[in-house]
């Protein structure tokens, strides 16, 4: 018989520096992409191959909250701060607490303001965040 594995959302944890975040979306809530090209190959016209491995190890996150969170301020407040001084990176830390996965990155910082969309009911904001250097693993 195989092993039966537990997922459970609320045992996700993501910490931008001291904020603990809240609030997450109703779906899918965060998305880790690597932002470099990995492993890629060129072929040349003699078949010979090289492969070349991508030095790049930042990474993409998208993170989705309702637009109630605080997260939303303090994302806010950290793009305002980096647009006028430069220094709002912060460290980020994203635990799966019951599947060990686990991703960590020294700086962090929102490229942009979420979009705001209003409606009759509330509404998700999502946004994006790039890292310095990260580590990911399962």
């Amino acid at each position: 018989m195989g092993k039966i594995k537990t997922y459970n959302p609320k045992e996700v944890t993501m910490a931008f520096g001291s904020h603990i975040v809240s609030g997450y979306a109703d779906d899918s809530f965060i998305t880790i992409d690597p932002a470099g090209d990995g492993v890629t190959k060129k072929v040349g016209c003699d078949g010979e191959i090289v492969r070349s491995i991508s030095p790049d190890d930042t990474f993409i996150i998208k993170v989705s909250v309702l637009q109630t969170s605080d997260t939303n301020s303090f994302l806010q407040q950290r793009f305002a701060q980096d647009i006028k001084t430069g220094e709002a990176m912060f460290p980020v830390l994203i635990k799966d607490l019951k599947g060990g996965m686990v991703f960590s990155a020294d700086a962090a910082w929102p490229i942009k303001p979420a979009s705001r969309g209003y409606g009759k009911e509330s509404n998700n904001r999502e946004w994006e965040l790039h890292t310095g250097s990260g580590t990911l693993t399962e």
